[in-house]
């Protein structure tokens, strides 16, 4: 089983303006002469973490990672203005062309797959290779699963937990009471709903307990971004019109793609791996036994370095 590769640091580090007040935070690792990369992190809000850049070959890939509008170091943090699919799309561009790359391999999981997904069905043209794990569509049906009714049945007693911070007459729209917490005047209220939210993800996001996943979560600076940023997503149907991704996957075809997906799944169940797989065909889809959602369970990982090393191959074999 393959492991991801050891620690690295990046060769340097940008601070891209993009729309105002957005400043982007973007790093560079691996070789600069590689094939490029670019790995979309999940959330949205999640930012980047220093394992992200260990899922590639540093002797092959240029390793390009960047921290989302409101995410991470990206500035200023979880802000919720200009904040939107189409924004980040561009964003992911103006990298592009601020880096002077051509084309490039597009990785992403969660959040990740799903604005990895847009842009490359608004540009397939700039994409070499999409590599994406625990597929999220970002239909009404895949938000309710997790943030209504689905998973809470899965884990009842984080449930219970991610209950707490709403009175019980607005249960009825879960999403909607944590958004009005968290875009609310009351910090000490903002801060408890961002906690709850964030927490209640990463408790979810693994076949066996982790805890250290969870304490990542729960860290303040990086509940706030993930909860708030999330909550406007969602609640704005993640600025895509229904079934976009899927209706437009057609667009995809002559892209080399891989979907990793572990068949327990409850943050973004599995189903969603096979919807897209029927949409696009081309893709080779595997469905990992013994994992969850997160990129860190060694079945999921060893898939996404397999995935990395054979489109290397495959892509230097081309040029040759």
């Amino acid at each position: 089983m393959r492991k991801a590769f050891p620690a690295i640091r990046p060769y340097q580090t940008h601070s891209l303006a993009v729309t105002a007040p957005h400043v982007l935070y973007v790093e560079e690792s691996g070789n600069p002469e590689g094939i490029p990369v670019l790995f979309v992190h999940g959330g949205p809000g999640g930012g980047t973490r220093t394992s992200d850049r260990c899922f590639f070959d540093p002797d092959k890939y240029r390793i390009i990672l960047f921290d989302q509008r409101g995410s991470g170091q990206s500035t200023p943090h979880a802000r919720l203005e200009d904040n939107n699919t189409a924004a980040l799309i561009e964003d992911i561009e103006t990298i592009r062309n601020k880096l002077g790359i051509d084309r490039w391999v597009v990785f992403g999981g969660s959040w990740g797959s799903t604005l990895g997904l847009a842009y490359a069905e608004q540009y397939p043209q700039l994409v070499r290779g999409l590599i994406l794990r625990g597929i999220f569509l970002c239909r009404d049906e895949d938000i309710q699963w997790f943030y209504q009714q689905g998973a809470s049945h899965v884990f009842p007693d984080y449930w219970e937990q991610y209950l707490q911070v709403i009175p019980e007459a607005e249960r009825g729209d879960m999403l909607a009471a944590y958004y009005a917490r968290l875009t609310g005047e009351n910090e000490i209220e903002r801060m408890a709903a961002a906690k709850a939210w964030s927490m209640w993800e990463g408790r979810c996001a693994t076949l066996h307990a982790n805890e250290a996943l969870v304490d990542h979560f729960a860290n303040p600076h990086m509940a706030m971004a993930m909860a708030r940023i999330e909550a406007h997503y969602f609640i704005n149907k993640a600025f895509l019109q229904p079934n976009q991704l899927t209706d437009n996957a057609y667009k995809l075809k002559d892209i080399p793609g891989t979907i990793v997906h572990g068949r327990y799944d409850m943050v973004c169940p599995v189903n969603q791996a096979f919807a897209l797989s029927a949409a696009w065909p081309e893709a080779r889809l595997k469905i990992i036994a013994d994992a969850g959602h997160s990129s860190s369970e060694p079945g999921i990982t060893d898939a996404l370095v397999s995935a990395t090393e054979s489109l290397a191959h495959q892509l230097g074999s081309e040029s040759q």
